[in-house]
């Protein structure tokens, strides 16, 4: 049965190498509609990483991919304190002093015919500018056309901040498909996906929805995009929120349905 109860949401129980997190981001509580059988107070989101190099930000975590130069992905959890209207300056991007390895110099990107891809978007952490400041290190970006990133792939992101509104807070895992032989970019060898793919869990533990996106501008609706999270895990060998129960991740991941996140 659900009811309302308050739950504490911590983000410092994670593995991890290297973490900062504000106040706001340590212990945040809230309002939720949730199934106490389905995500407890102590969930783990994080999904696993195929590199064990996974990082924190203070309002975001990577796993870094040394041989792709970019992350394989970048989780956060998106709510309407995320989603605001204010207008910041943009800052230039900076390589990211967490990630041992080096990230990628932002030059690789120049006259490259690519943009400067943000997995996790500018636009999703408006709480503060510290916060959308942090959103500009190369650990958080992948090359992706010009017509892609301002296209399909805006319009999914202005999608997911709706959802976030209107659902009162997501769980977002999003990334490039890193695979061998990809196409590669300046004197690094940045991985240029095939794929880009978003995955999202409600608060509530009751719905899970995943995007497959060929790196591609398209007008379809959004909802063609949709694959079951299964397939994603397929192609990146990432087991997205391993942590919920294994009957409720199994049915969750093996579905492919848009009509539930119809608000």
């Amino acid at each position: 049965m659900k009811r309302i109860i308050y739950i504490l949401i911590v983000f410092s129980m994670f593995s991890c190498k290297e973490f900062n997190f504000d106040e706001r981001n340590s212990i945040e509580e809230k309002e939720v509609l949730i199934d106490e059988n389905v995500i407890s107070n102590d969930f783990d989101f994080l999904p696993t990483s195929t590199t064990s190099d996974v990082y924190k930000r203070n309002t975001y975590v990577f796993s870094y991919s040394e041989d792709h130069e970019q992350s394989e992905w970048v989780a956060y959890y998106l709510d309407n304190n995320d989603v605001k209207s204010t207008n910041f300056d943009r800052p230039f991007f900076e390589q990211d002093p967490l990630v041992e390895s080096v990230s990628a110099d932002w030059r690789n990107y120049k006259n490259s015919g690519y943009d400067k891809g943000h997995l996790c978007p500018a636009g999703d952490r408006k709480g503060s500018y510290d916060e959308y400041n942090e959103t500009f290190f190369t650990s958080n970006i992948s090359p992706q056309e010009h017509d892609f990133n301002s296209g399909v792939w805006n319009r999914l992101e202005e999608k997911v901040r709706y959802w976030a509104v209107k659902s009162d807070g997501l769980f977002v895992v999003t990334g490039g498909v890193l695979s061998n032989n990809l196409k590669t970019i300046g004197k690094e060898d940045v991985s240029v996906p095939n794929y880009f793919y978003k995955v999202l869990l409600s608060k509530d533990g009751s719905k899970m929805i995943g995007f497959l996106v060929p790196h591609e501008n398209s007008n379809q609706p959004l909802y063609e995009f949709v694959v079951s999270v299964d397939e994603i895990e397929k192609m990146t060998g990432i087991d997205f929120y391993p942590n919920l129960p294994d009957e409720i991740e199994n049915r969750l991941e093996s579905k492919s349905d848009y009509k539930d996140w119809s608000f």
